[in-house]
């Protein structure tokens, strides 16, 4: 194989086949060697590459027996085994796309086919094969010259309308159950109910709990709607973690109480300042905390700690431990997902929305922060908070602020 000196373009030599042993020159092998000597030089070939390798897709470029003529870069960084003067079935074996090779070969019209990998992760790939025709082609000249490929990756695409659906169909499935609850409780109330005082007391009690269970998911919907909104604009204010926690315990204190569990709170013997919005960060603390009460509280305490990250003091981490059952670790990965919920066994009194973990993630993501979750079943569990600290004004240390 020798290297036009040009453009760095391969060329098959008549000694380039398969098996090490001289061949007679191919009409592919003569016309991958021209399109590359063309390709040099000012003209059609060399416009057309330079078009090409401006593509921000993986784009061949392939004469009309399979073989490659031309790669572009985006092409050469995801397949690199993609090479001038090899036939592309030897890299791309995909049916889908060498029949639609053919047909745009026969038909001189362009195709669109999808195909999917499996190995070594899930992707979802598009390929717009586009006939290239000599100038001036009419009736049976019309045959292409070279083919165009380009691919896109639409996997991105794919898994987000796959959570759109998967999302529509749990928010449809949540709001359901209590709706019908409700339904049901009403048409008792109007047929066999209608005259009895104490069923129908009971009955409008569990119609307000399940219209307040609505209400909740509906309110955390609508904020994570907010959230995706704002989501590029991070929170430049300052604020006093230990005020926003203060106010959290408070809020939180009458549940923990009736629920036996001991709220403590250390760390705030001074101000701890972070960058963010109060209103979001109480919202974030307060899902942790009532969490940790409700999921953890069989442990009789939940201690809320801050304090600044011992490997970064630039930044300050809030901590909401329990020393509940813990939570199997084949949950973790999943626990910030919208509608999973790692205690399915507590359904019930203890039942939440889904969604306030996932408010939580996308909150701490605005701010720029992390969410770090631990647990060790039996012992508990620890969900961290680790935010920026305000920037040090001239003159102070990091550790006065």
């Amino acid at each position: 194989m020798a290297m036009d000196d040009t453009n760095g373009t391969a060329i098959m030599t008549a000694n380039d086949n398969q098996t090490g042993g001289p061949a007679a020159p191919t009409d592919e092998t003569s016309e991958d060697r021209r399109f590359a000597v063309l390709a040099a030089h000012p003209g059609p070939e060399a416009g057309m590459v330079t078009v090409i390798d401006a593509l921000d897709d993986p784009c061949i470029l392939i004469d009309t027996s399979g073989i490659v003529v031309h790669v572009n870069g985006e092409a050469r960084a995801r397949y690199p085994g993609v090479r001038p003067g090899d036939p592309l079935v030897f890299r791309l074996r995909f049916t889908v796309l060498h029949d639609a090779f053919a047909r745009v070969v026969a038909e001189a019209k362009p195709e669109t086919v999808e195909w999917q990998e499996k190995v070594p992760t899930d992707r979802w790939l598009e390929a717009h094969l586009a006939p290239i025709l000599p100038a001036g082609a009419e009736g049976a000249a019309r045959r292409p010259r070279w083919v165009l490929l380009r691919i896109e990756d639409l996997t991105e695409t794919r898994r987000v309308e796959r959570m759109r659906a998967d999302f529509v169909a749990n928010a449809s499935h949540e709001l359901r159950t209590p709706l019908t609850a409700v339904i049901g409780f009403l048409e008792t109330l109007q047929g066999p109910a209608r005259d009895d005082p104490t069923v129908r007391d009971r009955f409008l009690a569990v119609m307000a709990e399940q219209a307040g269970r609505m209400k909740r998911l509906i309110d955390d919907l609508l904020s994570l709607s907010r959230l995706e909104m704002r989501a590029h604009l991070r929170p430049e204010a300052t604020v006093d973690l230990c005020d926003i926690l203060r106010h959290v315990v408070d809020l939180v204190t009458p549940a923990a109480t009736a629920a036996g569990v001991d709220l403590r709170l250390s760390g705030c013997n001074g101000p701890r300042r972070a960058r963010g919005d109060r209103e979001e960060l109480a919202q974030v603390f307060t899902n942790l905390v009532e969490n940790a009460v409700k999921y953890g509280g069989s442990g009789g305490r939940v201690e809320i700690s801050v304090a600044a990250d011992p490997g970064d003091r630039r930044h300050v981490v809030v901590a909401v431990r329990d020393f509940g059952e813990g939570i199997d670790p084949v949950h973790l990965p999943r626990l910030t997902e919208r509608f999973y919920r790692a205690h399915t066994e507590k359904a019930g009194a203890t039942r939440g929305t889904g969604l306030g973990l996932a408010i939580v993630k996308h909150i701490v993501s605005r701010h720029g922060g992390r969410l770090i979750i631990e647990s060790v079943p039996g012992a508990g569990s620890t969900f961290s908070v680790r935010l920026d600290r305000p920037p040090v004004p001239a003159g102070k240390s990091v550790d006065e602020q």
